[in-house]
């Protein structure tokens, strides 16, 4: 008789998701029930997404044809709903191919995009690489920066559906490089984004070097034969320009070939830290002084190196806080027969590698990473691990027998007690598909509360993934800043629900060459609601809701709390 009571009460429990607290073998029964019913289904052709990146190749074997490209999502027209930024590469100059332009999907609300970017101003050429999304003037709407080989370029949003180039007017024009990624951030916390450009190599055709796999044919070179460059930090001086304070912050390292860029605040002092991940050069981890200064840790804090001392190909990079710490831990992904790396934060200043001990490094030996992000694809409020894999070198086949040109995506699901396993291959079989992967980001392209997924591909056509089955609860959080930078971003929000606690914050950049969303997504696995939010915003202002009902989007505003609240659309 109690027996059937207690089942009867398990069937209420599941059928009312009621904010219980359920016991620990039930949960980890509907955590897995959740992750295997997820799948992230191909709506490339259906949603209208007809991008074909273009690296230029013409058969000399260039470099930067291999980098790109990097993909982005944004409410450019303020609509709520999810745009898609495409960068694009082009023809080199005096040689064969076609001529191509940044791409711009509206969102059309019904699943499908519509190509805007002539009439948004964005039919720009340029050879590009990277974008970053963040308002720079403070004005509501989000601007766009590209980065390119050669000059990388501002694109400020008008606020009516166009963009208008300002970057002469923005004081950055002329600096002539490989730029790669890239960040917005408000490393003085004065209320202004500032803007910190990671760049690769010095390279040009006059300079190009000639490399071989197998002594008789040319091919893609990896960094080594080339003299590195230093990241540059541009400082938003408020006025709508900028100054560069690469040097005067102690950012300044001509010895980086720097490919990836992520903002943390690594030892939780409220100022935010830079992690900027290298190829064959030491990694880096700028500490913030609060000063206007940083300092460079990264082999004491035991990021710079594998954990047998060697400098690996630094790709794509992040930070998230995995396994609820209240510190972020660091993802970093590198070249085959490299492995991944995951850092996880000690709290002392320390970070330990450890990929060398999980399916995470196993599973990753072979393949060669490029984006990457942690993200909560199936809502039960732990940070998974996403992977864009693909080669550089068509023709790898030939001399490493085991290593693939094209190469499956990684998924690893967090299974909540500092360990992952992955789940790829489950998670669709379009999704699993072998791709030459590089930039990749995600959002929420209809407002269901679940992450999508946007991937590029080097010379191909990009994929967009929609994330389907996912039965989990979440709550969405919209930040508007007031005294700190309109966007919120260098926030951090800190979510409860029953015994579950959860931190993020709110970064431009990460990745590899691409911007996510600019909303948190707070899964809740069967929590109705979160019990409590607390928005530690960049300018030292703390806000705090209690008792929030999941499934919505909230918009909170600096120093007014809840100002808007919108149901997620059913799943």
């Amino acid at each position: 008789m109690a027996a059937c009571a207690a089942s009867a009460f398990v069937i209420l429990l599941a059928a009312t998701h009621t904010t219980a607290v359920v016991g620990a073998s039930q949960q980890s029964a509907l955590r897995s029930a959740s992750n295997a019913s997820t799948q992230f289904e191909d709506v490339t052709r259906a949603a209208g997404i007809h991008f074909v990146h273009n690296n230029g190749a013409f058969g000399k074997k260039w470099l930067p044809e291999t980098m790109g490209p990097g993909v982005a999502f944004l409410d450019y027209d303020n609509d709520g709903w999810l745009d898609i930024l495409f960068v694009n590469g082009t023809a080199w100059p005096g040689h064969p191919g076609r001529h191509s332009t940044l791409a711009l999907y509206h969102n059309n609300h019904d699943g499908t995009f519509t190509d805007v970017t002539r009439k948004a101003g964005l039919a720009v050429e340029m050879y590009g690489m990277g974008v970053a999304i963040g308002d720079f003037d403070n004005n509501g709407y989000d601007d766009i920066f590209v980065t390119a080989l050669g000059q990388n370029h501002l694109f400020h949003n008008n606020g009516d559906g166009t963009f208008t180039d300002v970057t002469k007017k923005a004081g950055l024009w002329g600096p002539n490089e490989f730029s790669t990624s890239a960040a917005w951030v408000d490393y003085d916390r004065d209320g202004h984004l500032d803007l910190v450009v990671a760049n690769y190599v010095q390279w040009s055709p006059e300079n190009d070097i000639y490399c071989t796999l197998d002594g008789k044919t040319k091919s893609y070179c990896t960094p080594e034969p080339y003299k590195g460059t230093s990241v540059r930090l541009w400082h938003n001086r408020g006025d709508g320009t900028f100054e560069d304070a690469t040097q005067k912050a102690g950012l300044y390292d001509p010895t980086s070939k720097s490919l990836g860029v992520a903002v943390l605040d690594a030892n939780q002092d409220g100022w935010p830290d830079i992690l900027v991940s290298n190829d064959t050069q030491p990694n880096k981890l700028y500490i913030n002084n609060g000063n206007g200064t940083f300092s460079e840790k990264g082999v004491s804090a035991g990021i710079a190196y594998s954990e047998d001392g060697i400098a690996r190909a630094g790709m794509g990079v992040d930070a998230g806080d995995y396994d609820r710490s209240g510190y972020p831990s660091v993802l970093i992904t590198n070249f085959s027969n490299q492995m991944l790396a995951l850092y996880h934060n000690e709290r002392n200043g320390l970070f330990v590698d450890e990929a060398p001990q999980s399916d995470v490094g196993h599973a990753s030996l072979l393949t060669l990473g490029f984006g990457c992000f942690f993200f909560d694809y199936d809502l039960d409020g732990w940070l998974d691990i996403y992977i864009a894999n693909g080669h550089i070198e068509d023709a790898i086949e030939r001399v490493q027998p085991r290593v693939r040109y094209a190469e499956p995506p990684h998924l690893f699901h967090n299974l909540g007690d500092g360990k992952f396993k992955e789940v790829t291959t489950s998670a669709g079989a379009s999704f699993a598909t072998p791709r030459v992967a590089r930039g990749a980001a995600y959002g929420d392209i209809n407002n269901d509360g679940a992450l999508d997924l946007l991937v590029a591909t080097n010379g191909g056509p990009a994929a967009l993934f929609r994330n389907t089955g996912t039965k989990n609860h979440s709550l969405r959080i919209k930040l508007i800043g007031t005294r700190s930078n309109r966007d919120g971003i260098g926030a951090v929000v800190r979510m409860s629900a029953g015994s579950d606690t959860q931190s993020q914050m709110l970064r431009s950049g990460s990745s590899y060459l691409s911007s996510s969303e600019l909303i948190l997504t707070f899964g809740l696995g069967s929590h109705m609601q979160a019990d409590s939010i607390e928005i530690r915003w960049p300018s030292g202002q703390s806000d705090h809701l209690t008792n929030v009902t999941a499934d919505q989007v909230i918009t909170i505003k600096e120093n007014q709390g809840a100002i808007a609240a919108k149901p997620l659309a059913k799943r």
